[in-house]
């Protein structure tokens, strides 16, 4: 079991609480993808994908960006017990969509680099350890069905 301080728990709770997921979310799914093309083969029923300017104006992965952030909110809202949390979505990934799961970091980063791009001079070093550690927590439940 993760160990939480009230600072972290505050933290986490402010950036969700201050969240355009409707902007994170795309953003976040779209530098993925682009920075890490290998990641596009688990979305090639969304349609195009060849280029950059195809992923950042594809709605069907804009929609999969607010989806995966509305995702975080059943971690936020269960930090004491995310594994479990997240054990059904774990087997989903692993056993029926089969997502190499170091792309779950992958995301992660991605979505780290574009909530501090948004929040600035606010990101401080202990606002990143808090996320990247609840983020970190998330991964892990994620990948836990393939271990």
């Amino acid at each position: 079991m993760v160990e939480w301080t009230e600072q972290e728990r505050n933290i986490i709770t402010s950036i969700f609480g201050n969240m355009n997921y409707d902007d994170i979310g795309p953003k976040s799914l779209v530098r993925c993808l682009i920075v890490y093309p290998w990641c596009q083969r688990y979305f090639g029923a969304f349609g195009n994908l060849y280029n950059a300017e195809a992923i950042k104006t594809n709605p069907n992965i804009a929609k999969h960006g607010i989806t995966v952030l509305h995702g975080l909110d059943r971690a936020l809202k269960n930090m004491d017990n995310i594994k479990a949390t997240y054990a059904e979505l774990s087997v989903l990934h692993s056993e029926k969509l089969h997502v190499d799961p170091d792309n779950f970091k992958l995301l992660s980063d991605c979505l780290t680099i574009e909530i501090a791009a948004k929040m600035g001079k606010d990101f401080k070093p202990e606002t990143q350890a808090a996320f990247q550690k609840f983020l970190a927590v998330v991964v892990s439940a994620l990948g836990r069905q393939y271990h």
